[in-house]
């Protein structure tokens, strides 16, 4: 896709050298050339919107997951944000946590809104103001002690430098980036499509295995309740309180700022949805089972309820610990992801399995030698089907890191974009460009994690 673009011709250094050269026709100016401070309140007729790490402004009704953080009920200090304004959030600006708004609404007052003028195009100054090198620059101009106490103010940041090429040039820019980020979006969602059929063919495979066992003719009996319908004669109806112990006293919430704030990440660091970051330290040395306590997944299902996490390891209080009594942890954990919690699951818009309720779920469960029997086999089984989601992911990674470096260099003048650009078919545009709500749910990304929507970070 950028194979074929070529770099300028002529380039001239700069006074940064951290930026290096750039074309001869652009010019660098600090961003209080192209920027203005803006603090207007009191416009409580506006939508509430959010600054999110990958995905930058977005309204805040339209992400359905769990914030961590409480929105203020008292909105008059809240900032008005314009169509084309740069907001930052002063304490996750270091991390990315900035974006140029395609909306009209409001803000948190911990953030910082500022209006572009007319030499830089929205469009093309969320792309460049995103970009990592300028992220290291709000890190550079953020001043506190350490990362958990580190702001940024206007007085520092209205220095930073400015890559700016001209008008036209940014449109182009925009223009091919955009009809990029298209295809690249369609590779990801083949991509995608193709992971939820495999997943659903391990998932039946592992299902079948776990509640009838390996021998088609096996004798069965009435469960006695009717979701679980009838099972293997000589299994046992239990409850999930009778083969777990619960470990839940012993998890502990860290803040998006707190782990931002570790200079070592060597730990997995779990929530409902799985490992969502790494951190310096651990809670745990063992091979356990994490069922999500809450979130929208326990209703959709998009991402597996039940995670066996193994060694040194951290959990935050949106996941329920398990470690077995008896038996396989690997059949234990697919009789579990198998269970239809929806009659256990309380709340409507912010769903829950509370503690009470998940150790009440009736289950049955096989003797513990043929336990280890189902597990070889549906290994056995599942083996393709898990490699080829592996690699499908891998593709959807590098992808994704593929359009991380077409950004950075068409934004810093590496490469040459104008004729490329003009010889790309009309598409529609206006539409957010790289970043779209429909990835805030994806695995591989952190954004829900740590949106920010008051002054403090906090964890519910």
């Amino acid at each position: 896709m950028i194979a074929d673009l070529k770099p300028y011709p002529a380039l001239k250094g700069s006074d940064d050298l951290r930026i290096g050269e750039i074309p001869e026709h652009w010019e660098i100016e600090p961003l209080c050339a192209i920027a203005k401070l803006k603090s207007v309140k009191n416009q409580y007729d506006r939508e509430l919107l959010s600054v999110y790490l990958n995905l930058g402004v977005v309204p805040f009704a339209s992400v359905k997951e769990k914030r961590t953080n409480v929105t203020s009920e008292d909105l008059s200090s809240y900032q008005a944000v314009d169509p084309g304004d740069f907001v930052l959030n002063n304490q996750q600006a270091w991390r990315g946590s900035v974006g140029v708004s395609m909306h009209k609404g409001i803000v948190s007052p911990a953030y910082l809104v500022l209006s572009l003028g007319p030499r830089i195009s929205p469009r093309y100054a969320n792309l460049l103001l995103r970009e990592r090198s300028m992220v290291a620059q709000y890190l550079i101009a953020s001043k506190g002690v350490g990362s958990i106490q580190r702001n940024l103010y206007w007085p520092h940041l209205k220095r930073i430098p400015i890559i700016l090429p001209p008008f036209p040039e940014q449109a182009a820019i925009v223009r091919f980036l955009d009809h990029a980020d298209r295809k690249i979006r369609r590779y990801i969602r083949a991509k995608q499509k193709l992971i939820k059929l495999l997943e659903e063919q391990k998932q039946a495979i592992i299902h079948r295995a776990v509640t009838r066992g390996l021998d088609p003719n096996v004798r069965l009996k009435a469960s006695g309740v009717e979701w679980l319908g009838d099972v293997p004669e000589h299994w046992e109806v239990t409850r999930v309180k009778n083969e777990f112990f619960c470990l839940n006293r012993r998890r502990i919430p860290l803040s998006a700022t707190e782990r931002g704030a570790m200079t070592l990440r060597r730990y997995d660091y779990y929530g409902a949805s799985g490992a969502i970051d790494k951190v310096a330290e651990y809670l745990f040395d063992d091979d356990l089972l994490l069922i999500a306590e809450d979130g929208a997944n326990l209703v959709l299902r998009n991402l597996p309820l039940a995670i066996i996490a193994r060694g040194k390891f951290w959990v935050n209080n949106h996941a329920h610990i398990l470690k077995p009594k008896r038996g396989s942890l690997e059949y234990l954990a697919g009789v579990m992801e198998c269970i239809n919690y929806q009659p256990w699951i309380s709340g409507a818009a912010q769903p829950k399995l509370t503690l009470d309720r998940l150790m009440s779920v009736t289950i049955a469960v096989a003797p513990p030698e043929e336990q280890e029997q189902i597990v070889k086999v549906q290994n056995e089984e599942t083996g393709p089907l898990r490699a080829a989601i592996k690699q499908a992911n891998r593709e959807i990674t590098l992808l994704r890191e593929y359009r991380t470096r077409m950004i950075a260099d068409l934004v810093t003048g590496k490469l040459d974009v104008r004729e490329a650009a003009s010889q790309l078919p009309d598409e529609v545009q206006g539409l957010p460009l790289i970043d779209e709500l429909d990835e805030v749910n994806d695995p591989e990304n952190d954004a829900v994690d740590d949106l920010d929507e008051a002054p403090e970070d906090s964890e519910p």
